[in-house]
């Protein structure tokens, strides 16, 4: 594969000059970095030889700052705004898999590849699954297959017009890339229908964030990992079988957990091949809903993990699971700690269970080696709303929730739910307190609250000894505090300075062993 094209070296270059800016930040994921050093030397020649171009020469693009970003804080596939601000970057440019989530304050530009694939074979098990199977088809696929999607189109419109003696084969529906271009400051342009080259990006290409898509369906129009397609009048998805050209990750998981009643086979680009065995991934499916959600139903204390910072909309979906969990009769925390895995999460052994912030493609966490299930906000939304069940659709997109905080998943029945103020499975939150004096109905909340709190040394790793009669004081009892308080100050210092030396003996070792 060409590597110019590949990383399109021309287009950036373009882009960049289009809108003048003068610091871009080159966002890598782990598996592309080696190739960074060479990606900014050919930007860089690019942006010169437009330079050297310019008949007007009313600028000079050779002095335009380029930094590269790895390590991202969260998400490889969302746009690092927050690692972004920290050299003032005017824009990204972000390479490789991507969920297109919507960016909160700067522009962003998606290289997303162009992975191999051998178009005729695809073709090939696509038109096998044509003729074996009686339902239409919808074609999704990996947005690294994005530059094989108009050749297959056109095998197939062969294939079709040889057997049917028609070019148009209305059983075959494929997807669109939405955008490749995002800016945040034009909301209200439609979204891109098709790859093309630069100028056709331009003109269609920029993604807005009007929330006017959403991940399940608005009418017969869908979204799912930067894709969209739609069908026609009077169909659903239901009526579709799916069929996914790339990899086993996240898009195509989602795609089972939202579109658990089509029939779902993958093509295997890589090997070649068709994969129609999917019993693990629907496993995945059961063990969300039938254990995951149980188990939050019954946890006291729910702890919010801030799994981004970029995403649009992402503090409006912590405030709503906020007010959810406290509707519930439920303690919340949140936790702002970068990825999250079994260690950092370990530290906090009184959380029964984590609600995971996330974009679509990094929510789903495997929390077999977690102390407590991670669940996503629509999980959430089923196990803290009173008499909800799940009735089939299933929510990836958080923006998607945060338009209403009563958002039907299911029929409301009259059920009882555990309360972490009151101690005890109650019937009815809404009639708790009416008639009741306001200091009463003060008072008899403290006192719950101080009962629910109590967290007894259940666990023989734990280092509080005790009891603690509130979550202050349980966070208290622990060896470490995060950083250090200043005695003469309130405020927690912004810099704590380590250690330095070699690992055999510290500096600050040395001088102990001199002093004794």
């Amino acid at each position: 594969m060409d590597f110019s094209s590949n990383y399109e070296i021309s287009r950036t270059a373009k882009f960049i000059r289009s809108r003048n800016f003068t610091r871009v930040a080159l966002q890598f994921p782990d598996e592309l970095l080696k190739d960074s050093t060479k990606v900014v030397s050919a930007l860089r020649d690019e942006l010169r030889s437009l330079s050297e171009s310019d008949a007007e020469g009313n600028r000079d693009y050779r002095d335009v700052g380029l930094f590269v970003m790895a390590d991202t804080t969260y998400g490889n596939c969302c746009v690092d705004e927050v690692g972004a601000s920290h050299v003032d970057a005017e824009c990204v440019v972000h390479y490789g898999h991507t969920c297109l989530s919507p960016t909160s304050t700067l522009p962003a530009l998606f290289v997303f590849g162009n992975a191999s694939i051998n178009s005729n074979d695809c073709a090939k098990s696509l038109s096998n699954c044509l003729l074996t199977n009686e339902k239409p088809i919808v074609v999704l696929f990996g947005l690294e297959y994005a530059h094989a999607i108009h050749h297959i189109k056109e095998i197939m419109e062969v294939e079709s017009s040889r057997l049917c003696g028609s070019k148009e084969n209305k059983a075959l529906c494929y997807a669109e890339v939405i955008c490749s271009i995002m800016d945040p400051e034009e909301r209200f342009k439609t979204p891109g229908r098709q790859l093309g080259s630069f100028d056709s990006y331009t003109a269609n290409g920029d993604c807005a964030n009007s929330g006017q898509m959403n991940s399940t369906g608005c009418g017969n129009k869908y979204t799912l990992g930067g894709l969209t397609w739609k069908l026609p009048e009077g169909h659903k998805m239901d009526d579709y079988m799916i069929f996914w050209i790339g990899s086993d990750n996240p898009t195509f998981v989602n795609a089972l957990l939202m579109y658990n009643n089509c029939h779902i086979v993958r093509y295997d680009a890589m090997e070649q091949k068709l994969v129609n065995d999917l019993s693990r991934q629907k496993s995945i499916r059961n063990r969300r809903l039938n254990y995951y959600v149980e188990k939050a139903k019954d946890a006291n204390i729910v702890g919010i993990l801030v799994g981004t910072l970029g995403v649009a909309g992402y503090i409006y979906i912590i405030q709503q699971m906020k007010e959810l969990i406290a509707a519930a009769g439920k303690k919340a925390y949140t936790f702002v700690m970068g990825r999250p895995n079994p260690a950092k999460l370990a530290n906090f052994l009184e959380c029964n269970v984590f609600i995971n912030v996330a974009c679509p493609q990094t929510t789903l966490l495997d929390s077999k080696e977690y102390h407590a299930p991670i669940i996503t906000p629509f999980e959430a939304l089923l196990a803290f709303n009173r008499g909800s069940h799940w009735t089939g659709a299933y929510v990836m997109e958080f923006g998607d929730l945060v338009a209403s905080s009563s958002l039907e998943v299911g029929n409301k029945e009259e059920e009882a739910r555990f309360s972490f103020f009151q101690g005890g499975y109650v019937e009815d939150f809404e009639l708790q307190g009416k008639g009741t004096v306001e200091e009463e109905r003060s008072f008899a909340l403290a006192e719950a609250a101080e009962k629910g709190l109590q967290v007894y040394d259940k666990y023989p790793y734990s280092l509080g000894k005790g009891t603690a009669k509130s979550g202050a004081e349980f966070f208290a009892s622990r060896s470490y505090h995060g950083l250090e308080i200043e005695k003469d100050d309130s405020s927690p210092r912004s810099v704590v300075i380590g250690r330095s030396g070699k690992a055999s003996g510290y500096k600050d070792e040395k001088s102990k062993k001199e002093n004794t």
